[in-house]
Order: C-alpha cells, then structure tokens, then sequence
C-alpha cells in the first residue's frame, strides 16, 4: 500500500502547476471611447508578438480613420529590416453596445479580430489595445516616444488585465523615417 501512496504522489507531484491555475478574468474594455478623440496617428510602444508583424522591425504606425458608413479605415505601417515600408490596411466596425470599446477588425475578409481598447489615457495620448483570448496586445502612444511613467501605467493595466507583459517587445522609432512621416 505504501508504494502505491508513494506512486500516486510522484504523479500529482509531476503535473505541471499550469494545470491547477486560475485562468484569469474575462477581459474588460474601458466604458466608453469618444471616436472623434480616438481617431489619428498612433505610434506602436510595444506589442505582442504576432505572426502578421512578424516583417516590421521598426517605426510600426496606426492610423484611424472615419469612414462614411460609421466605420473606421484603419491603415498600419511599418519598417521592415531592409527599410521598405510594409503596409497593411483594415476595416473595423464598432461593436454595438460597447461605447465605442470593442473593435471588430478585418485586415482579410472575411477574417476578423475582437480589438478591444482596456485602457485609454484620459487626455487620449496613450492606450492599451488587446483581443479578449489575449492573443494580442498593442501599447499605443500619440507620440513615438512615451515616458516610463506611462508605460509603466500601461504595463500594469495589462499586467492586472492577465497579459505576461515580458513577452512583450518594444517596438523602435527611428528619427525621419518614411513610415513615421507618413
């Protein structure tokens, strides 16, 4: 009996502890986006690594843009390493209900994505964008350049919203750069 108690602990001890953690929280959106604020150039601080970046080594650009039809154009530059700029643009509608917080973005009809902003600097200078299966995570600024004290702010927000913020690689803007005047 003893070794059948010593076996049986071995294997418990043997799962990996991955298995007995909590998933976090379902992730949350701020309330409410004013459009109109959110809309412009916002320059890429940090992101997950996603395969669809995986070409841009620098200067990463997003801009907003309001369509006709209530829509947002949305077109992301990048530099490449050999300095070609990469271009990619989307569309996204805003998810009824959510006051302008969640995205659903498509860079690839009939494909899309949940984007949803989980933070928002009140003076709409910085935000922090994910997809609710945590998938992906962007640090945006209205800058190149944000100060430590905001990052750090964006780092916790993800932090507590259930991101492992060491994965996240920070993105480098060069001074005079096409995509950064673009």
């Amino acid at each position: 009996m003893h070794r059948c108690a010593t076996t049986l602990l071995a294997l418990v001890l043997a799962i990996p502890s991955s298995i007995f953690a909590a998933e976090p929280p379902p992730l949350r959106a701020v309330s409410a986006v004013d459009l109109q604020r959110y809309l412009g150039k916002w320059y890429e601080i940090a992101r997950l690594p996603r395969f669809f970046q995986r070409q841009c080594a620098s200067d990463t650009i997003a801009e907003y843009k309001l369509r006709g039809d209530g829509g947002v154009t949305i077109l992301n530059t990048c530099l490449k390493a050999d300095g070609e700029v990469s271009e990619a643009e989307g569309t996204a509608r805003i998810e009824k209900g959510s006051n302008n917080a969640k995205l659903k973005v498509s860079f690839l009809p009939p494909l899309s994505g949940e984007y949803w902003i989980i933070a928002l600097d009140r003076n709409y200078q910085w935000s922090v964008v994910a997809s609710p299966n945590r998938n992906s995570l962007w640090i945006l600024a209205r800058e190149p350049k944000l100060t430590q004290d905001k990052t750090d702010q964006a780092l916790k927000v993800a932090r507590e919203q259930g991101f492992d913020v060491k994965k996240l690689v920070f993105t480098p803007h060069g001074k005079g750069s096409r995509a950064t005047q673009k």
